[in-house]
């Protein structure tokens, strides 16, 4: 697959970098700058991403930072048996634990969530950083979700960290998924509430939140140039109808198209 000629692969982390040192020179190089593109790609065009990461597979599969990439590859584009065999390899060659939540939620993605809550209680998960555990607890409620089970993974979601005050990279999404449990669950009035607090610590746009309050308070959202163009329509007709214009001339006329929801 070709790559711009901008990447040259020094773009990569010096703990991949460092990685990739077991290998020739060249090859090094050339599988660094499949890595960037997949790093690149992986949010905006996941099937691109993939495409590189299976270069980058086919040229250094003994790498374990290539391994974990061409799971978040997988990954991306929902190929939750192949992320899920990636992200073992590279757990085997590593020994860390931090990929766990993901591998956990591939198997809900394959439809195991029994499996998923048996990951959620391993001994794995206490070996996780923070931020590892707050994922497992997402992945968990989801698999309760899965199981039908709307009570559970509101109790799941309630944690420190979903009372805590103090903004995290994760505060938004468990915000988010503790406000969309309770709206599933028919408790309106609460989740109106956690979207509002999701939306004050999404300072990124990570989540939709913000819309999702907006539907729950019936805001309706008005393309304001087609608001205008109506309005222009409007005021031509009106003029025509003064200065004596026929109906024939009126039905002539460009009919106003309806304002867009967004």
């Amino acid at each position: 697959m070709p790559i711009p000629q901008d990447v040259t692969g020094d773009e990569i982390d010096k703990d991949v970098r460092q990685e990739l040192q077991s290998l020739p020179k060249t090859l090094a190089e050339d599988v660094a700058r499949n890595l960037v593109m997949v790093a690149r790609l992986i949010d905006e065009d996941p099937e691109g991403a993939y495409g590189y990461s299976r270069v980058a597979l086919r040229l250094a599969s003994r790498v374990a930072a290539v391994r974990e990439a061409a799971g978040f590859a997988a990954y991306a584009n929902q190929k939750y048996s192949e992320a899920l065999a990636e992200f073992r390899a590279a757990r085997r060659m590593t020994g860390n634990t931090e990929l766990w939540p993901l591998m956990a939620d591939c198997e809900r993605g394959l439809g195991r969530p029994e499996k998923a809550l048996d990951m959620a209680g391993a001994p794995e998960v206490q070996k996780l950083d923070k931020a590892g555990q707050v994922e497992m607890r997402l992945v968990a409620a989801g698999a309760r979700r899965d199981l039908g089970q709307l009570e559970a993974a509101i109790v799941t979601l309630q944690s420190p960290e979903l009372a805590s005050n103090s903004l995290q990279p994760w505060t938004a999404r468990l915000r988010y998924a503790y406000a969309d449990a309770l709206l599933a669950a028919g408790r309106d009035k609460e989740a109106r509430e956690w979207f509002a607090k999701a939306v004050e610590s999404d300072k990124d746009g990570s989540t939709d939140a913000s819309d999702r309050l907006a539907e729950l308070d019936g805001v309706e959202f008005v393309d304001a140039l087609g608001d205008d163009e109506s309005g222009d329509d409007e005021s031509r007709e009106e003029s025509r109808d003064d200065s004596g214009g026929s109906d024939s001339d009126a039905g002539e006329d460009v009919t106003p198209e309806d304002s867009e929801k967004e």
